[in-house]
């Protein structure tokens, strides 16, 4: 049985449902259709903005690694006000951050979507700037997203940066701090295995950007965002599955996964690509302080990470019933 939507809808709320089907259609579409237009272009009159764009998307090529193209204008926009009220989203701050560190964050889980880590820290519609005053907040994103010509400067301008060691390097390196940069450490594989109410993460043998905070000396910070798994439902896609073996074949070969994920529709509830109306909050942990390792050994890497792993459970087990998290429910990792 469908249930539609009311047709009294106050205006508010039709103004949230239109900013969040815009971040889906980007999200879903818009990376393909910036390559068929560029493309298209080449074969009308029109040739020379593809051709003007191409020398400067060559000349441009670096930036995703030189982190990005934060224009604070755009950052703050009332639309992203908007998005937040949709769900809502909010922004828990538990400790101070001195703006003189530099910090590498953790950011947990990464649901279907991620939209608690853009919100949170791509715009400032949850007033990440005047919590944290003086630090500057980045996201790293697979690089295949900065492929897509046009998409690559829309998303950069909100601070994303491409996932390599050099974006890491050029941001957590800069002299006189204030940078923070999120990763969402469980990728691609733990989209694949997001359902609303669970809490499994792909932590246990993620390490890598545990060495990078040693190399640059980073404090280390653990995120953790309750509810980011709730917005959609996934189709059943266990392991062993059909499509589990086509999701992980295309995983392999794009560094990319492909979650078939639904929630509710613009004029009923009963299915769609909108997310569904459930609060995300986003905690942000107590800062790890880490001293500066060029060369860190295999075990200070380890030492480091089960002190990640440790306080990332604390921070769980300390906010999970504030949020809805029934008592009994812990931490996975795997």
């Amino acid at each position: 049985m469908v249930e539609f939507a009311p047709l009294c809808v106050p205006w508010e709320c039709r103004l949230q449902t239109l900013v969040v089907l815009q971040w889906v259609g980007c999200l879903v579409s818009m990376a393909i259709l910036c390559y068929v237009v560029f493309i298209g272009l080449l074969f009308t009159r029109f040739w020379i903005i593809s051709i003007l764009y191409g020398v400067w998307w060559y000349l441009d090529r670096a930036k995703p690694r030189q982190g990005s193209r934060h224009i604070d204008v755009l950052r703050c926009w009332a639309v992203w006000k908007h998005m937040k009220d949709y769900f809502p989203i909010s922004l828990v701050k538990t400790a101070e951050l001195d703006p003189s560190w530099n910090y590498l964050a953790g950011y947990h889980p990464h649901g279907i979507a991620a939209v608690g880590a853009f919100t949170n820290l791509c715009t400032d519609g949850t007033g990440f700037s005047s919590l944290f005053p003086g630090i500057r907040s980045h996201l790293m994103m697979l690089n295949l997203w900065f492929w897509a010509p046009v998409f690559r400067d829309y998303i950069m301008m909100g601070g994303m940066v491409a996932r390599d060691k050099e974006s890491v390097s050029h941001i957590l390196s800069k002299e006189g701090g204030g940078n923070l940069l999120a990763i969402i450490v469980g990728g691609v594989q733990e989209a694949l295995d997001t359902r609303p109410g669970g809490y499994q993460l792909v932590l246990r043998n993620r390490n890598g950007f545990i060495r990078l905070a040693l190399m640059h000396g980073a404090a280390l910070m653990p995120i953790f965002s309750f509810g980011e798994n709730d917005i959609y439902d996934q189709v059943e896609n266990s392991p062993g599955t059909s499509l589990r073996w086509f999701q992980d074949g295309l995983q392999k070969v794009m560094r990319g996964s492909m979650p078939l994920f639904c929630g509710c529709g613009i004029f009923q509830y009963s299915f769609g690509l909108m997310p569904y109306c459930r609060p995300v909050t986003t905690v942000v942990g107590n800062p790890i302080e880490v001293q500066k390792t060029s060369h860190p050994s295999q075990e200070e890497v380890d030492r480091l990470h089960q002190c990640y792993m440790k306080e990332l459970e604390n921070l769980f087990e300390a906010h999970k019933l504030k949020y809805n998290v029934p008592r009994d429910q812990h931490l996975e990792f795997y």
